[in-house]
Parts: structure tokens; sequence; C-alpha cells
């Protein structure tokens, strides 16, 4: 399983429209094609920040998400609200509520 985290950093009269339109669409995202789930944090001293962390079959199923309509749709509808360039690591799981992730490549 593949995990990526985005970091999204917006206009702060901005804010309150993306989480808006967040709850419009998080259920489409999360349910996508081999995604296995969706959080959406917002950084509580800095509140321009945001957060997505998703889960994911592996990276052949994110870059189908991204390569979507619906990706393509949610993109460009939040784009002109950043107040920052975005940033976004797909990582590994090595540890889990108190275990080793069977899927981590050196187990």
């Amino acid at each position: 399983m593949l995990t990526r985290i985005v970091k999204l950093t917006f206009q702060e009269e901005k804010v309150e429209d993306f989480l808006a339109y967040f709850n419009t669409i998080n259920t489409r995202v999360s349910t996508f094609e081999n995604c296995y789930g969706m959080r959406l944090m917002q950084d509580i001293h800095h509140p321009t920040i945001i957060f997505t962390y998703s889960n994911w079959k592996d990276e052949n199923a994110l870059n189908h998400y991204r390569d979507s309509d619906l990706f393509g749709s949610v993109w460009s509808t939040i784009k002109p609200w950043f107040g920052g360039k975005p940033e976004a690591w797909s990582v590994n799981t090595y540890f889990e509520d108190g275990s080793f992730t069977p899927n981590h490549p050196a187990n």
C-alpha cells in the first residue's frame, strides 16, 4: 500500500471556500477505485496549511486517480486558491499501531 501526503497552502480568504468544496467531493475521492481512505488535516498554528493523507493500493492506482476527470476537476477548482506551491510525497509505511507493516519492502 502507498500513502500519499499532500501539503496545500491556501490564501487566507480561500480556506473556508476550500473546506466547503472539499465537503462536496470527499466521498468521491475517498471511494475512488483502489483508494483505501483519506484524511484531511489542518495545521493548528497555520490554518492556511492543509494536508491530505490518502492510502492507495499502489502507485498505479494513485496515477489512475491523478489522470482521472475527477482529479482534473478538483485541481482546476482549487488551484486558483493556493497561496503557495503544493508539495507531495508518496511513502511506504514502516510502522503503524505498534507493529511492522507486512507490505513494507524490507519485511
